[in-house]
């Protein structure tokens, strides 16, 4: 490795920064992967909710997901306690670590159920947004987008690699235990985040933040990759989606046991992480471009390996496959986001980019699961419709900037 490579790799603090978000991203999503499986278990079995219902409680649950500038515009433009970020994450991990508490101790009633499960999640969107404005102002510090976020994919997957199947095991068990495990790992990143989130505590409110806030809007509006990134993410999330119909054609058709189900998100995860290893390293050899035709071509072909998703063996192959496919379609679309994002509006513009993939992630689930459950439409469709959607997102890439396009990460 020559100096130029070294200075690249590692320029002085990205090291510490690096590893605070890793633990950041790697905690928080153990927690998340663990409660998955239990608590649909919870509304499947306890409550007798079919697919179109289960998929109605996570959509209405992380409504806060949709309206995730709204975090930004307070973590980039309003401070708490003299600084931008760091309360934001202590407060809101505090918060959530309860809230996953009192879920565990509720009553199974839907209405009580879903208001503690959409407040708590409230906290996770806050949580996510802070730590995105951390990752995106450490990316263009350093110029790794492309090296944060391939590790911030990375620990999702590691997330899931280990929560999945501990989610299977905790299936078994009252929903407490495991939302007592969510609890802890939120509390654990407390002192991690006040030890080595160091802010000047010298913010002070900006008492023109409407118009700051009207004026980063109107530049993320005017930011051609902004809005081809926000397309691109809609266009992959966009068809009728498999999640609800997935699991309960696991559960009810081949009969797959809890266990089993969290060994598959083991299994997704593990290809996943592999994946966005890879792409670490790539992202710095290859151009923008690049990187983006060849993961969504790649995961347009892979979605239609679904038809072939007959049996616990096949469940096994088409999940790595998926692990692979999802990694690579998503990983460039986020290093676009975050390298296009215009400086000062790093949380806002990180957000709607998060916004975008989630109201309509839960739509797309929703959709699929109503057309799953009331009109008995069969996987083949929603695989097509998945497949060439995803397709779409090439019509969108010559539309952006060339000299990004052009650009390697650290360059």
């Amino acid at each position: 490795m020559n100096a130029k490579d070294t200075d690249v790799a590692s320029p002085p603090g990205f090291s510490r920064m690096a590893l605070l978000l890793a633990l950041g991203w790697g905690l928080t999503n153990i927690a998340y992967a663990i409660y998955d499986l239990p608590l649909k278990f919870v509304l499947k079995e306890e409550l007798g909710l079919n697919a179109q219902q289960i998929s109605a409680f996570f959509a209405l649950g992380v409504f806060s997901n949709y309206i995730k500038p709204l975090a930004g515009i307070l973590t980039d433009s309003v401070p708490l306690f003299g600084t931008r970020r760091r309360w934001y994450l202590i407060l809101s991990l505090f918060l959530c670590g309860i809230g996953w508490l009192i879920l565990g101790s509720v009553p199974r009633n839907y209405n009580l159920m879903l208001g503690v499960f959409a407040t708590t999640y409230t906290m996770v969107m806050i949580i996510s947004t802070t730590f995105g404005g951390v990752m995106v102002e450490t990316a263009q510090r350093f110029a790794a987008a492309g090296r944060l976020t391939a590790q911030r994919i990375g620990m999702f997957r590691l997330g899931a690699l280990a929560g999945g199947p501990l989610g299977g095991f905790l299936a078994k068990f009252p929903l407490l235990l495991t939302l007592s495990l969510s609890a802890t790992l939120h509390f654990a990143l407390i002192p991690i985040v006040w030890f080595w989130l160091k802010e000047p505590q010298k913010a002070t409110l900006n008492k023109d933040l409407w118009r700051q806030t009207g004026e980063q809007l109107r530049g993320l509006v005017k930011s051609k990759v902004v809005l081809s990134a926000a397309l691109m993410i809609f266009l992959i999330a966009a068809s009728p989606g498999f999640n609800t119909p997935l699991f309960f054609f696991q559960t009810n058709t081949l009969g797959l046991s809890k266990q089993f189900l969290g060994n598959l998100t083991l299994v997704g995860a593990a290809f996943g992480l592999l994946t966005a290893t890879a792409y670490h390293k790539f992202c710095q050899k290859g151009n923008m471009k690049t990187l983006l035709v060849a993961s969504i071509i790649v995961h347009a072909l892979g979605t239609l390996f679904y038809h072939f998703y007959k049996s616990p063996a096949t469940a096994v192959a088409i999940t790595a496959l998926e692990g692979i496919t999802q990694t690579l379609a998503i990983l460039p679309v986020y290093d676009l986001a975050a390298r296009g994002t215009p400086k000062g509006s790093e949380a806002l513009g990180y957000s709607i980019m998060m916004s975008v993939w989630n109201l309509t992630n839960s739509l797309s689930d929703w959709v699929g699961s109503t057309l799953f459950t009331k009109y008995g439409f069969d996987f083949s469709h929603l695989i097509w419709l998945n497949a060439g959607t995803t397709a779409l997102v090439l019509l969108v890439i010559p539309f952006l900037p060339k000299t990004l396009m052009e650009k390697t990460d650290g360059n």
